[in-house]
């Protein structure tokens, strides 16, 4: 297994019911890039790149640990990323899976890599946010976004193992996949780390790292990652995390989120936390800049205003509770569904 290459495409491989080999996948990329939609054209794209004569792609990040910069990606490491998950979650040739995710990003390479090394029987959808809406079929393994996983609650009971990346599962979400029989996971992972480092089964607190993978925390008390084959470098994160042991952690929050306070140092998630279930709209905490206390803490809550009795934030400590309430008719996220957490850009 070790010896595999970028042209290796294993003989259980299947795409939409097909068994295809390298050379007939560069054809459907020509295809898809001259005559498909433009799920299909990235698809296309990535065929073409994935057998070419380079041992690496390029893409862009998401920002997840700094501003988005060009990125050059192993080959290699991208297949030993995909045998890493393999071997964590238990996929087998054959096994059937969904690609529903755009594939400009690289959890949707990552899926095409996965069923192209691992000789799994991958069907393709358009990618949307109920992408299991005209699909009954059964399927092992497949992979989305929160949203995604909230327009398909109904249908959920034809996947027997769910992956969900790109952005933290809500406590209300949680509740409604925790009485379901698939195995749901969500995974924690970057582009910089090929997909997926860690995942935890939902309704559990503290995620387990991959094959391959070591952590550890720097002295912000933010993850540091190593994955010798994706990296020589040590992939420095902005998350804040406590280290369970050498192979867990559980996500504190985000390090450039951190609001100082009047000197107190608030992890907004951690807040967040708190109120989950007590308000009935999608919402977030933030610093403003404030000429007291150098910033503010105020919450920002989508749709309309809400009324909140006094004792309404006795759930929070004394430093933990807004200084102010704003509402916005509809929160901003980015292409990748990331809601934008500056007030400045909700209005």
């Amino acid at each position: 297994m070790q010896n595999l290459t970028h042209k290796n495409v294993h003989n259980y491989f299947k795409l939409d019911g097909y068994h295809l080999n390298a050379a007939d996948l560069c054809q459907i990329g020509y295809s898809f890039i001259k005559e498909g939609d433009a799920y299909e054209r990235s698809i296309g794209e990535f065929f073409l790149d994935w057998f070419d004569h380079k041992d690496y792609i390029e893409m862009t990040t998401s920002g997840t640990t700094g501003l988005p910069k060009l990125v050059r990606l192993e080959k290699q490491a991208m297949i030993q990323s995909a045998l890493a998950t393999g071997d964590f979650f238990g996929l087998k040739p054959g096994d059937k899976a969904l690609l529903c995710l755009p594939t400009q990003f690289i959890a949707g390479k990552m899926m095409l890599v996965r069923s192209l090394i691992l000789g799994l029987e991958l069907d393709v959808v358009v990618p949307s946010t109920e992408p299991l809406a005209y699909n009954n079929k059964q399927y092992d393994f497949v992979a989305m976004v929160p949203l995604q996983v909230q327009n398909s609650i109904e249908k959920l009971k034809n996947i027997k193992k769910l992956i969900i990346g790109g952005a933290k599962i809500d406590s209300s979400l949680e509740e409604k996949l925790l009485p379901l029989k698939t195995e749901i996971y969500e995974t924690y992972g970057m582009t910089e780390t090929i997909t997926h480092i860690a995942a935890k089964r939902v309704g559990e607190s503290v995620f387990s790292i991959l094959p391959n993978v070591k952590i550890e925390k720097d002295d912000r008390g933010c993850l540091v990652i190593y994955v010798s084959s994706i990296s020589d470098e040590p992939i420095v994160t902005n998350d804040l995390v406590d280290l369970v042991n050498e192979n867990q952690f559980s996500f504190l929050g985000r390090f450039d989120n951190v609001i100082n306070s009047g000197g107190v140092k608030l992890i907004p998630e951690q807040i967040e936390a708190k109120l989950t279930g007590k308000i009935n709209s999608r919402f977030f905490v933030t610093g403003v800049p404030d000429t007291t206390l150098g910033e503010k803490l105020i919450l920002v809550i989508e749709g309309e205003k809400q009324d909140f009795g006094p004792d309404f934030f006795d759930v929070l400590g004394k430093f933990e509770k807004p200084k102010e309430i704003v509402f916005v008719p509809k929160f901003k996220e980015n292409e990748n569904g990331k809601l934008l957490r500056k007030p400045s850009l909700q209005s």
